[in-house]
């Protein structure tokens, strides 16, 4: 507990001192011509650090851990040449226009790209960087940690046993469901369904299928996977994970006709965007018992309001989007996030860029 609140400490402390820099730097370069930088939020140390110890642009930042206000952001990246964002900024031709012709290039500390306009981007040239990779190995674990609470009924449990519920055993009371023997179905199986897979195997899990845009072979061949219909992935499930992109091909696909098709007794996860379940027909399935229980790291909107009747539901386990939440992948995707700024700023390719 106090080596957590030391780190707390030290780190605001050092969060201060490099805040402090950037607006020295500012102060210090403002002759000398050097691109002018807008981050959107108050950002993890080992992305400041790669953005103010470069020396080649000047900084300027939106200081809160709360998203920068919209007026504000329209105000802020009047004339600057390169934008450090997040999945809560709607980057679209109202913030270009605003930005001006010098915007060269746009960094999200995020997987998900859908919150900027890629057309605009795309026709005015404007690079793109964003952050795969770097934070899989947090977002399979938190996968499997929900899949887990979820199937097991692990809140409901820490509820019963906090509110006085807990009284004899009883072979039927708290009983959820096994993995072992079990059938894993993957909606879109990338890097992250893979690295799930790899967790899910030492459990003995039965059998793993998926469903993609198209059939994943090589991927595929590594965890010994199947690719069937969507339909059959519904069908087959014991325990159906979403890891999908969203796309317009995959807005509300998690919806009645799916949950209608998967067995009583199956689990659904999603970590992956909350637009691609329509949570309505989802709340459906749980209400009546269409489905054993759902397990949602992402919703629409962000936060849920707490009034929302999934919140009502004993079978369902709702987290505050934090799959990569790890200090370590937040720290590897701020760095990533500048180093591909820097890269689009010199013109020279990013260590990952979205191809437009």
């Amino acid at each position: 507990m106090w080596s957590l609140i030391r780190f707390k400490i030290v780190q605001k402390i050092l969060v201060a001192e490099l805040n402090t820099c950037c607006r020295l730097q500012a102060m210090t370069t403002a002759g000398k011509n050097l691109p002018k930088v807008y981050i959107t939020r108050r950002i993890p140390l080992d992305g400041l650090k790669v953005l103010q110890q470069s020396g080649s642009c000047e900084i300027e930042q939106w200081d809160s851990d709360d998203p920068v206000p919209r007026s504000e952001l329209l105000k802020k990246v009047s004339g600057i040449h390169g934008l450090y964002c997040l999945l809560t900024e709607k980057i679209d031709k109202d913030v270009l226009n605003a930005a001006g012709p010098n915007l060269k290039v746009v960094s999200t500390m995020s997987v998900g790209y859908d919150h900027l306009s890629l057309e605009d981007l795309k026709n005015r040239g404007i690079k793109v960087g964003f952050t795969p990779d770097v934070l899989t190995e947090a977002v399979a674990e938190l996968t499997i940690a929900l899949l887990l609470a979820t199937s097991r009924r692990l809140i409901e449990a820490v509820d019963e046993a906090k509110n006085g519920g807990w009284g004899t055993w009883k072979p039927l009371w708290m009983c959820g469901s096994g993995l072992r023997g079990s059938t894993i179905g993957i909606l879109g199986l990338g890097r992250i369904g893979e690295a799930i897979a790899g967790r899910l195997k030492p459990f003995e899990v039965e059998k793993f299928i998926y469903n993609d845009i198209t059939p994943r072979e090589e991927l595929a061949a590594k965890i010994s996977a199947e690719f069937v219909p969507l339909e059959e992935l519904a069908r087959q499930s014991d325990f159906l994970i979403v890891c999908c992109a969203l796309t317009p091909e995959t807005q509300g696909i998690c919806n009645k006709q799916l949950f209608s098709k998967m067995k009583s007794n199956a689990v659904f996860i999603n970590t992956s965007r909350g637009a691609v379940v329509n949570q309505e027909d989802l709340y459906y399935a749980l209400a009546n018992h269409q489905i054993a229980a759902a397990g949602l790291d992402v919703t629409v909107p962000e936060p849920l309001p707490t009034n929302h009747p999934l919140f009502k539901l004993k079978n369902c386990v709702i987290l505050p989007h934090i799959a990569s939440a790890t200090v370590e992948t937040r720290n590897a995707m701020a760095a990533l996030a500048a180093h591909n700024l820097l890269a689009g700023l010199k013109g020279e390719a990013m260590p990952k860029e979205l191809k437009l």
